[in-house]
């Protein structure tokens, strides 16, 4: 007996109490067996990354975040042992901190996945833990990081500070922790015994926390890319630390872990989804993903899966060096807030986007007023997903459907494994490597010619700080033939009056000058 056209292509996880209902998908007559050497190719190239191959040729790496929630995965017993023994050693200093309590906030200094996973964890569930108050220095604004010090200023005394970097270079943490170490400094505290490392063996972090003697370091590991960071040390220690589970995050995650390597395409939540973006936009990222998480708790998923799939699959170059322009553009806030936002857009403007949404059906704080006779506002919220769902499905409009019987640690790690996988499979498909960003590397490698750049002006004026000079002047005084790149640093310096601008009109007619 064939299945209603509602149960075709909807897939159930009864342990998790997680589905993926992708009825909603324009998967083509052919598109499964025209797909299938392409999924064959896409499980054994995700086979071979867990057994330890070489899965990120461009950096010759490893890529084993699969290992870190079943250790046993790990490819060597050296790997597995260090695993062991770190999370032993996490366990063993968060129970230390949580009754001592010494500290009553947590305040972590991280970027990209160094923070994107933690604040994530911590929107979701910290608030309704018993355990450590959370703060995120995840930029190098100076006012944003001035806005978390002075909500910490009053309680400095009681903050743990977890700076966490692979190098212990990469500016926006090195930043944030100078800023933070200059406050420690003037209220005469002492920096080290509040201190946490999260970093590299060996790296400038390491080396300066084990100088300086800091309260703790944890590893991480270049087998770990930052979007796949979370069930490391980098989510996993200030989450333990707010009381948030750990033990359930990964619980999930290994469970949906062994979903995703079911070899039948049709009980593979992963190979699904990852086979309705192939679908959804022609494997050639022709719309975006607009993620709407039905649940407050869940607003910063979307934000977090920017990183996951955009850093992984937004490559120029195939695996063969063929230039494809490859990826997949992620937007997305909740529901049923954005409904009144962009929805309009979605249903009747541009046939740009897709929707991926994640529905909650249960509240952890259920609510029964009525505001309608035998309605509440949990109903409305369920009614609005489902007609917002319904409205594109009338114009053909694709979407996806996750569900989650209820937020919780295990069902959240179980989200985030979902996503993982299908990113690699998705990858696969298109046959990129998702486990390297040298575009992330070309804009870090083009900023340090700015700030460069910016030295030698400030260094050139200082030299001859009784005169001024047009732009064209002091680019070529530099020999640089970026005159642009020069007006536009010269223009901050001087909004920050650390120089001076001799206004002109038009602007660019302007010289600049220390007086």
């Amino acid at each position: 007996m064939s299945l209603p056209h509602y149960q075709q292509h909807f897939l159930h996880l009864p342990p998790l109490d997680i589905s993926l209902d992708t009825t909603k998908v324009p998967f083509a007559s052919s598109f499964f067996e025209a797909m299938q050497p392409k999924i064959a190719r896409a499980l054994q190239d995700m086979s071979a990354l867990e057994a330890g191959g070489i899965a990120n040729p461009d950096e010759h790496r490893m890529v084993g975040h699969y290992w870190l929630r079943n250790h046993a995965l790990a490819p060597s017993e050296a790997i597995r042992d260090e695993l062991r023994e770190n999370e032993r050693k996490r366990k063993d200093f968060v129970e230390r901190v949580l009754n001592e309590k010494s500290f009553k906030n947590l305040l972590c200094i991280g970027i990209g996945g160094s923070a994107l996973g933690p604040q994530l964890l911590s929107d979701a569930f910290g608030a309704e833990r018993d355990g450590l108050q959370p703060f995120f220095i995840d930029n190098t604004d100076p006012d944003g990081i001035g806005r978390v010090l002075r909500r910490l200023d009053p309680e400095l005394e009681q903050a743990l500070v977890m700076v966490t970097s692979k190098s212990g270079s990469t500016p926006e943490p090195r930043n944030g922790l100078a800023e933070v170490r200059d406050v420690f400094h003037r209220k005469n505290l002492p920096f080290a015994p509040q201190a946490v490392a999260v970093t590299c063996e060996g790296s400038a972090l390491d080396r300066l926390a084990s100088e300086e003697q800091w309260l703790a370091r944890f590893p991480m590991w270049d087998w770990v890319g930052g979007r796949t960071s979370l069930f490391s040390n980098v989510g996993l220690l200030p989450a333990a630390l707010q009381g948030i589970s750990t033990e359930e995050l990964l619980k999930g995650a290994a469970e949906m872990d062994a979903f995703t390597r079911e070899t039948d395409v049709f009980r593979n939540p992963a190979l699904m989804l990852a086979l309705s973006w192939h679908a959804c936009t022609d494997g050639r990222g022709k719309r975006n993903m607009v993620v709407l998480p039905y649940r407050d708790a869940l607003v910063l998923f979307p934000k977090y899966l920017q990183q996951l799939v955009m850093e992984s699959l937004g490559k120029k170059l195939d695996l063969d060096g063929n230039v494809v322009h490859q990826g997949l553009t992620v937007y997305g806030n909740k529901g049923s807030t954005d409904q009144h936002a962009y929805v309009q857009q979605l249903r009747d403007g541009l046939e740009d986007a897709f929707v991926t949404f994640i529905e909650v059906q249960k509240s952890n704080r259920p609510s029964s007023v009525e505001v309608e006779p035998e309605l509440t506002s949990g109903d409305f919220l369920e009614g609005f997903f489902l007609g917002t769902r319904a409205a594109l499905s009338d114009v053909q409009r694709p979407s996806i459907t996750i569900t989650l019987k209820e937020l919780n640690e295990r069902s959240l790690g179980a989200l985030v494994a979902l996503f993982e996988r299908a990113v690699g499979f998705y990858a696969s498909f298109i046959h990129i490597n998702a486990y390297h960003q040298p575009g992330v590397e070309a804009g870090k490698k083009a900023a340090k010619r700015y700030l460069e750049l910016q030295k030698s002006l400030i260094s050139y004026l200082s030299e001859h700080r009784t005169e001024t000079f047009s732009v064209e002047t002091l680019a070529n005084a530099l020999k640089n033939s970026d005159a642009e790149a020069v007006f536009k640093i010269l223009e901050y310096l001087a909004a920050n009056e650390r120089i001076v601008r001799h206004t002109a009109s038009p602007l660019t007619q302007s010289t600049y000058g220390l007086s």
